[in-house]
């Protein structure tokens, strides 16, 4: 028990003396506590004092500069407003002398306008005494002086045209007559005259019978399958078919001659002959088209255009085979080309495609021309191909060197002697309009259509037509001869004035 006693004074004893610890140390916590927070203070004050020191020294910088800046202002200011002043005041002496200066000009208007009114006065006299000596009105006066003018422009200009054709043709012609003539040289071409008939010759004169048939059952059958008529009449051991279309007449030709061999002549026969004959004009079409690309050494030409050329073998123009026409234009295009160094193979094949629309003229609507473009648009030929086709006639200008070559070929081609045919009255008629034209202009004594029409030559009456009006007298019955004429090439104007002098010596 005394031991507990005594434990618990102990205890009691020791918690007295950690009390009196803590608490001597809470008091020297608080004391420098105190301390810092009184250090603090006086720092913060003297930190204060100093931020508020500068702050000081910083605005009275800024204000200083700022007074700085708007004396600086304020004298910039003064020099603008002494500126403005002065120009000002120089606008003010430029405004009084302006003033000055219209009143002059007003003035002068014045006397200008005085003036004018007194030379209109007088020009109004002028004329008036002018009228009066020249026996003249102002408007006669003025035509005459125009007519004047008017001859004398068309006397120089004929006189200027006359000097540059004589330089250009002094080296031209005779380019072009090289190459034309090497051109024509090189190229030899056939002369085919077809007609629209065809002839088949018979063994005998009985065979006509037989072809005839019973009642005309025969020959109407051949007649209905074929398109094409048959003549028979007095001609021996000869029948005649004739029809417009070439095709038609060559299938009737092939089966009337089978027909003819084989001797068996019925309406049966007769059908499964003309569809033999259909065949193998189907076959020769295409192998002619084909020879004819081989011969001009045209390719890449689509088969539809070949089986084209092909059928111009039984065409003709003029009388003349269009197939062996083309051809020659296309040889005669590529040695044009060679000669003044453009594309051969082009001019080739515009040469060979260019009539190419007369195959199908006569079953399409529009001319050969137009036929001819939309079918090689239709397979697709070149741009300068389809110029070529359509210019070759002058329907349009032609856009390249291609084109004016291959109408210069189709020219000389169907210009050739020998070449076209036409009837006697077709020919006379037409020399016939070409003397009337010339006849019909001015000046003209007598005309002569010579050359089988090649050539128009012209006498004028030389008191009525000088020299320098006959250059554009040829141009103008030139002119009306292509406008009122279908030809084929070309027909030379030649004009001729002649002065005569005649006296007698008595």
């Amino acid at each position: 028990m005394l031991i507990i006693i005594v434990g618990v004074i102990a205890f009691a004893m020791g918690v007295s003396y950690r009390k009196r610890i803590a608490e001597a140390k809470i008091g020297s916590a608080e004391e420098r506590a105190s301390k810092i927070i009184d250090d603090a203070i006086s720092t913060a004050e003297a930190k204060k004092r100093e931020i508020m020191l500068e702050a000081k020294e910083e605005a009275l910088k800024t204000k200083n500069d700022l007074d700085q800046e708007v004396k600086e202002r304020r004298g910039e200011l003064q020099r603008l407003e002494r500126r403005l002043q002065q120009k000002e005041e120089s606008l003010d002496r430029k405004v009084e002398v302006l003033e000055r200066k219209e009143e002059a000009l007003n003035k002068k208007v014045e006397q200008i306008e005085e003036l004018k009114e007194q030379i209109a006065d007088l020009q109004q006299k002028e004329i008036q005494e002018l009228e009066r000596i020249s026996g003249l009105t102002s408007e006669e006066a003025k035509e005459y002086l125009l007519n004047t003018i008017e001859n004398e422009v068309k006397y120089e200009s004929a006189m200027l045209i006359k000097e540059i054709e004589n330089k250009a043709k002094q080296e031209a012609d005779k380019k072009a007559r090289d190459i034309i003539a090497n051109a024509i040289q090189k190229c030899a071409a056939d002369h085919v005259a077809d007609t629209t008939v065809s002839v088949v010759p018979l063994p005998n004169d009985e065979m006509k019978g037989r072809i005839i048939g019973r009642e005309g059952r025969n020959i109407r059958t051949l007649e209905t399958l074929t398109g094409i008529d048959l003549i028979i009449d007095d001609t021996p051991e000869a029948v005649i078919l004739s029809g417009f279309d070439p095709i038609r007449r060559e299938i009737a030709r092939i089966a009337l001659e089978k027909l003819i061999v084989d001797g068996r002549i019925h309406p049966a026969r007769i059908e499964e002959m003309v569809e033999k004959a259909k065949k193998e004009v189907e076959t020769l079409i295409r192998e002619e088209g084909e020879a004819a690309t081989f011969e001009t050494g045209v390719h890449g030409l689509h088969p539809e255009l070949i089986k084209l050329l092909g059928k111009l073998k039984f065409r003709t123009s003029y009388g003349q085979n269009v197939l062996k026409h083309s051809i020659e234009v296309s040889n005669l295009s590529g040695l044009i080309a060679g000669e003044i160094g453009a594309d051969i193979r082009l001019a080739k094949r515009a040469g060979l495609l260019h009539d190419i629309g007369k195959a199908v003229d006569h079953e399409m609507e529009g001319s050969h021309i137009s036929i001819g473009v939309e079918l090689c648009r239709k397979y697709r030929e070149s741009s300068i191909v389809l110029n070529a086709i359509e210019a070759h006639h002058g329907d349009v200008e032609p856009e390249n060197i291609i084109a004016v070559i291959v109408q210069a070929a189709d020219t000389i081609s169907a210009a050739r002697p020998g070449a076209r045919r036409e009837t006697l009255e077709t020919y006379i008629k037409r020399l016939q309009k070409l003397e009337e034209i010339a006849d019909s202009f001015k000046g003209v004594e007598k005309s002569f259509a010579i050359q089988a029409g090649r050539e128009l030559r012209i006498m004028v009456i030389p008191e009525e037509t000088d020299d320098a009006q006959m250059i554009l007298l040829s141009r103008e019955i030139a002119k009306k001869i292509e406008n009122e004429l279908e030809y084929p090439g070309q027909i030379k104007v030649h004009l001729i004035r002649e002065t005569r002098a005649i006296e007698y010596a008595k």
